[in-house]
């Protein structure tokens, strides 16, 4: 209806021979449904170029509408310094009741995308630990906004990229060696930036029950403690229902020789310079605050060197646009990392980064505090076993991703309307409940009657946007509008019934109301699956 409402507005500025840019022309639903279904300011933004007063302006525009005498608009009205308001019959809601039942789990769905190629990497945490609270937030989003690009018609690749190379995967081999000396009796010398987490101590258990107490070869400690690492990673993904199409392996590029080559690439064309034993890269060319080092003093690489050799593979692989999703401390990151993707001659604008905020686990006003390296991290496991998957899915969801999260344990866990998750899963197990108990076939009606209230109106108002909210939530990568939308449409769907019956002994009233909350249903379940959450039948 927005689309079908700006065209239609177009069509009135033509008639008038008023010129304005179509793109400029904005339909909104109001907050209050007494300021009509839909409106729009066109006549507010048209006053300094026709130089009229907006009102007089959006007089002009209401008789050409009523003019062009459109079957889908009751009404329209002047309100406020010149907003037209335009009131719509209830005929194309009621139609897409069929809509919905027809199209079942692909309703909402579009094709915005038109098969864009997308990468979405996400998560990538370093393999020297389990999981934890910052990592869940980041798997949410990056899946959730996977599955609502997919739904809009993009080409979505999932991709997982291990940091298995590098300082950090030294001190993970040393951190298990050290714990498995102390396990046979020998000095436990753990290194200065060591992992103190429990899972170190298991590798170390399992490697002496497995091998014996005489291993003292340094690469089995790093691998058996990646192998473990990762295996975990991918479980605890798994069962937080986020899947990976492609994981790359940062030890796997370094052996293609892509680290190398890329290295001297950037020499070759003058992007690198020494200083006082260490290599440069020239990024303050393209906007970074300072050059970055690429090599250090020692001969090692920095981890800027490796990524922009991975970065510069997934160009390769012809996607259309790549998002990172990365943590808060990586947002500094970003300028040199774009600024090393144009000297290896791609396109930074093609790359997306989207910079996840900081989660704050409470338990009311009590903070739990966490940390990966001294073993007090709340991993996601621990708090999927508290809190329930779908809560957690949902909580992580329904705020933007450049907000801080405080995820509240106390509400989560509530069964009680307090907690959004319960009050959406309620009202769709109460619709559930109800269709059980009409346990006649829902089949398509050729024309509905009976749905003419102020609370089915607003119901099929809000099951209609969905298409549109969609759309939106791809448009800004923001899984929280979905979040948002499926918690008021179950809020609509309670107050409806909490106001009028479903089974009656009026069969026709019955049928069409049976219709409209199964469409309520079918619109729920899409909405919270988009985000990964499941919608309970029965409670």
């Amino acid at each position: 209806m927005k689309e079908t409402l700006k065209q239609l507005m177009v069509t009135v500025l033509k008639a008038q021979q008023i010129e304005m840019d179509p793109a400029m022309i904005v339909i909104e639903i109001p907050k209050d449904n007494r300021h009509g279904d839909y409106a729009t300011n066109v006549a507010m933004q048209l006053a300094r170029t026709l130089k009229k007063n907006p009102r007089e302006i959006a007089t002009i525009l209401i008789e050409e509408i009523n003019a062009q005498a459109v079957s889908y608009i009751e009404n329209v009205e002047i309100a406020g310094p010149g907003f037209i308001n335009f009131y719509v019959t209830n005929d194309y809601l009621l139609e897409n009741i069929n809509t919905v039942i027809e199209q079942q789990d692909r309703y909402g769905s579009s094709n915005i995308g038109n098969g864009i190629k997308i990468n979405m990497e996400y998560v990538s945490a370093n393999p020297t630990g389990i999981l934890h609270l910052g990592h869940a937030r980041g798997a949410s989003y990056g899946d959730s906004l996977s599955r609502i690009l997919t739904f809009t018609g993009y080409d979505v690749t999932r991709e997982y990229y291990i940091n298995d190379a590098g300082n950090q995967i030294v001190n993970l081999a040393n951190s298990i060696q050290a714990r498995y000396e102390g396990l046979c009796g020998r000095l436990e010398e753990m290194p200065e930036n060591g992992y103190y987490g429990k899972e170190i101590i298991g590798i170390a258990e399992n490697m002496k029950e497995e091998l014996g107490t005489e291993v003292h070869d340094s690469n089995l400690f790093r691998q058996k403690g990646l192998d473990y690492l990762l295996d975990k990673i991918k479980l605890d993904l798994h069962q937080f229902r986020v899947e990976f199409d492609v994981w790359s392996s940062e030890q796997a590029i370094y052996r293609s020789g892509a680290v190398e080559k890329t290295l001297q690439t950037l020499i070759d064309q003058g992007y690198t310079y020494e200083q006082d034993g260490a290599l440069f890269l020239k990024t303050t060319m393209y906007g970074d605050e300072k050059d970055r080092v690429l090599v250090k003093q020692d001969k090692t690489n920095t981890y800027l060197l490796p990524d922009i050799a991975y970065h510069t593979d997934k160009y390769r692989r012809g996607y259309d646009q790549l998002i990172d999703v990365l943590g808060a401390d990586h947002h500094g990151y970003v300028p040199r990392l774009k600024a090393s993707i144009q000297m290896m001659g791609n396109d930074p604008d093609k790359l997306d980064v989207e910079i996840l905020q900081m989660v704050r686990l409470v338990r009311g006003k009590e903070e739990i505090k966490m940390s990966k390296r001294t073993g007090n991290a709340v991993t996601i496991e621990e708090l999927v076993d508290e809190v329930g998957l779908d809560a957690t899915r949902y909580f992580f969801s329904s705020r933007s991703l450049d907000t801080q999260l405080d995820f509240d344990l106390e509400l989560a866990t509530k069964k009680s309307n307090e907690n959004p998750v319960y009050y959406i899963e309620y009202a769709h197990a109460r619709i559930c409940s109800i269709l059980e108990e009409y346990s006649k076939e829902i089949t398509k009606i050729s024309q509905y009657h009976t749905l003419n209230s102020e609370y089915t109106k607003n119901l099929l108002a809000k099951i209609y946007e969905f298409t549109d909210t969609v759309k939106l939530s791809a448009n800004k990568r923001s899984p929280h509008i979905i979040a948002n939308y499926a918690y008021d449409l179950a809020s609509l769907f309670h107050t409806f019934y909490a106001h009028e019956k479903v089974l009656t002994d009026d069969e026709v009233s019955t049928r069409e109301k049976i219709n409209m909350i199964y469409a309520v249903a079918i619109t729920i379940k899409n909405a919270l699956n988009l985000i990964g959450v499941h919608a309970t039948k029965k409670m």
